[in-house]
């Protein structure tokens, strides 16, 4: 029994004494087999350049996105100068290193990064990495050095509408990127000169609760409720090119109410918790649309807060549009949720419990 034990380290498969065995004919495979399996089990190393990114973006909090990288992809993960270094087997490390690369494009691209985010790159590996590595979608932030990019099939799926439809209707749960990607696209477009102003609008609707008198004067009144568009917008431009472009009009932030009458050519528009429109303020809306145009209408049918006799917009737009050249629809799920790994679970957690047909917060 020790014979063999002996023999596995040994890279030829014979050991100088095997003529000790009588019959080495039936087994010399047996010998040679230790040493194959020896040299499979010899650890890769490859080395990945990450000049140029945001270290600390890449690595996470407490090296949480490497470790999450060593989880997922089973191999040994350290970071050292501007080398990321990858141990193991051959195929782990070869599908390790496609993810690692998306990491590095994210951080060098000011990306967010965190364990959800290496997890989703993961799953969606190697199609999202590729995608990624290819600035597929990419919008760039003038004036913030960030770059916005897709980071789901749906989202891309999303985007991709939005640059080839003059109305495109998102519908999904909260934390998909429905109105930041828009208020991206938007923003991209207007940089471009392919439009000359954004207008985002929104119903003054109270989410289930009666806020009373607000005080000041009318815009005073409606800003509480347009807050949302306001942060959106903040984020993808400098304050004060925000300022000067509500103060020149060429950006506008607006109740759904005030749009009835108007024309509105040569603008982006975005129509933002649509599921809050009746059915004839959503057609009011879409016949606002003028010549060199778009509109992008967002909804989450899971928190309509009409009453509850009131069919949403959105609902009948699903029923009367589909079919109709230029208008896309395009649906997200749990699986494009971008805000914390919780809010996902909570979403299904809350679909589960509504049951077919049941339940509060939409039809």
């Amino acid at each position: 029994m020790s014979a063999p034990d002996q023999d596995r380290p040994l890279e030829g498969g014979r050991a100088p004494g095997a003529g000790s065995r009588p019959d080495p004919g039936p087994t010399a495979p047996d010998q040679d087999r230790p040493s194959t399996s020896a040299a499979e089990a010899e650890p890769v190393v490859h080395r990945l350049s990450v000049e140029g990114a945001d270290l600390l973006a890449l690595s996470g909090v407490n090296d949480a996105n490497l470790h999450e990288l060593a989880r997922v992809a089973g191999v040994r993960v350290s970071l050292r100068g501007d080398r990321l270094t990858l141990t193991g087997e051959l195929g782990a490390v070869e599908r390790a290193a496609a993810l690692a690369q998306a990491m590095v494009d994210l951080a060098k691209m000011g990306e967010a990064l965190g364990p959800e985010e290496v997890r989703r790159l993961a799953a969606g590996a190697p199609a999202d990495a590729e995608a990624v590595r290819n600035g597929e979608l990419r919008i760039v932030l003038p004036g913030l050095r960030r770059i916005v990019a897709p980071r789901t099939p749906g989202q891309r799926a999303y985007v991709a509408a939005m640059q080839t439809h003059d109305i495109v209707v998102s519908i999904g749960p909260a934390g998909t990127g429905k109105t930041y990607l828009a208020v991206a696209v938007a923003v991209d477009l207007l940089h471009k000169k392919r439009v000359k102003r954004i207008i985002l609008a929104r119903p003054a609707v109270e989410a289930g609760e009666r806020l009373g008198f607000l005080p000041g004067d009318m815009q005073a009144k409606v800003d509480p409720y347009l807050r949302p568009l306001y942060d959106a917008l903040e984020d993808m431009m400098p304050h004060e090119r925000v300022q000067r472009a509500l103060e020149s009009r060429v950006i506008e932030i607006a109740p759904l109410a005030y749009m009835r009458g108007r024309t509105l050519a040569d603008a982006f528009v975005i129509l933002d918790e649509a599921q809050n429109t009746t059915g004839m303020q959503m057609k009011m809306f879409l016949t606002r649309l003028g010549v060199n145009s778009r509109a992008v209408v967002t909804a989450d049918k899971t928190q309509v807060d009409l009453p509850p006799r009131e069919e949403s917009g959105i609902v009948q737009v699903e029923r009367i549009l589909p079919g109709i050249e230029g208008i896309a629809f395009c649906y997200l799920d749990e699986g494009d949720v971008v805000r914390h790994r919780l809010v996902r679970d909570i979403i299904q957690a809350y679909g589960q419990d509504r049951g077919p047909g049941g339940g509060a917060g939409g039809p």
